[in-house]
């Protein structure tokens, strides 16, 4: 095997899959980044078994062949490099050659063969969306997944593709995001399954902000494949997490009593300033709604308290209810748009926040002292 690469095409490359790559395992080859040099590309491969990263990037291949090399090693010797090309040959013994200006290094590596093979999927159970859809989709919703292990049904997001909708939702028991966008769903690619946290994060790292994403998936398995024009194809696969999602529309609250729009800049601003005044022990901060005004206070007696006040379009109720912070912030940080919706019932049922466009987030409040 013998190629010639760009420096950069190799740390991009190595940059998109090297994120799955645990710093100990048990299996020396999960160490590895698999390579396979044909026809002008390099395709990179890393897994850790859960979660797999496929991606091709330009090469000049004087003789195509396959084999692996420690993907942490590989990645710190190029980019410390100063040269622009690399020079890279493999002998039949795995061991890599790497020629770059003055610079010469040898690196030893594992044959390809036990590399781990990748899984194949029907090419009918296929949705199509736009990467900027997908990836904005997964911003307002991740931060709602659950990390406890004990509820690992949880961890991750649950994904509906059904009735020409995909429909993504999270949630830890406390608060939950749900997000939808148009699509073409063909009958037989109608499912529902939950990806875990681990391969969203990769998702929402290596998505762009053009050309399409493509899901695929089989019974315990799903694949996101990134295509588009001025970036390289990037194949991420996962298992999927194993049990029955929750019925979030049961969470969901009825119709709303109070519906009052918000300046979200604003409201975040005056959230984020009050949250400085709580603390672990009383990490609460209470809403009171009255006539055209958002009055925003916390009050901890160890640190001590804050009141920010907001102008607002409202002519309903006086109405208080507490949450914490931190879930409030979450989508906030999330959302793009200039104003949300904020619809209450009373000051025990959860609240809603809803956008112009397919979003809403259900959170629950605190009991007020």
């Amino acid at each position: 095997m013998k190629f010639t690469i760009a420096k950069d095409q190799l740390l991009n490359g190595l940059q998109a899959v090297q994120n799955v790559v645990g710093s100990r395992t048990t299996l020396p080859i999960l160490s590895n980044v698999l390579l396979v040099a044909s026809d002008g590309r390099l395709e990179l491969t890393a897994t850790d078994l859960d979660v797999t990263i496929t991606c091709s990037v330009e090469a000049i291949v004087a003789e195509p062949g396959r084999t692996t090399a420690p993907v942490k090693k590989l990645f710190g010797i190029a980019r410390e490099l100063s040269a622009s090309d690399l020079a890279i040959a493999v002998d039949d013994k795995a061991t890599m050659t790497l020629e770059a200006g003055g610079s010469f290094y040898k690196i030893n590596g594992l044959g390809a063969d036990e590399f781990p093979p990748l899984p194949s999927f029907a090419q009918s159970r296929v949705v199509q969306v736009a990467q900027d859809k997908l990836k904005a989709m997964l911003r307002k919703t991740c931060f709602a997944a659950s990390t406890d292990e004990a509820r690992y049904v949880l961890n991750g997001i649950f994904f509906s593709l059904k009735e020409h909708k995909v429909t993504l939702v999270a949630t830890d028991g406390r608060r939950l995001a749900l997000a939808d966008e148009e699509a073409d769903v063909p009958m037989e690619a109608q499912a529902e399954f939950i990806v875990p946290n681990k391969a969203i994060a990769e998702v929402n790292r290596l998505l762009g902000s053009a050309g399409m994403a493509e899901i695929r998936f089989s019974e315990n398995q799903v694949a996101f494949t990134r295509t588009g024009e001025g970036s390289f194809p990037v194949l991420i696969i996962s298992k999927l997490v194993d049990g029955n999602y929750p019925n979030y529309r049961q969470v969901i609250p009825p119709e709303a009593q109070e519906r009052i729009p918000l300046p979200r800049d604003e409201f975040l601003s005056a959230l984020r300033r009050a949250e400085l005044m709580t603390s672990d022990k009383s990490n609460s901060v209470r809403l009171s709604f009255s006539r055209n005004q958002l009055a925003i206070t916390a009050n901890t007696p160890e640190v001590g308290e804050a009141r920010e006040v907001l102008a607002i379009k409202y002519q309903g109720r006086d109405l208080a209810i507490a949450f914490n912070p931190a879930y409030l912030l979450d989508p906030l940080k999330a959302l793009d748009e200039e104003e949300v919706v904020f619809e209450l019932i009373d000051d025990l049922s959860p609240g809603v926040l809803k956008t112009a466009r397919p979003f809403l987030y259900v959170i629950m409040p605190m009991r007020m002292s």
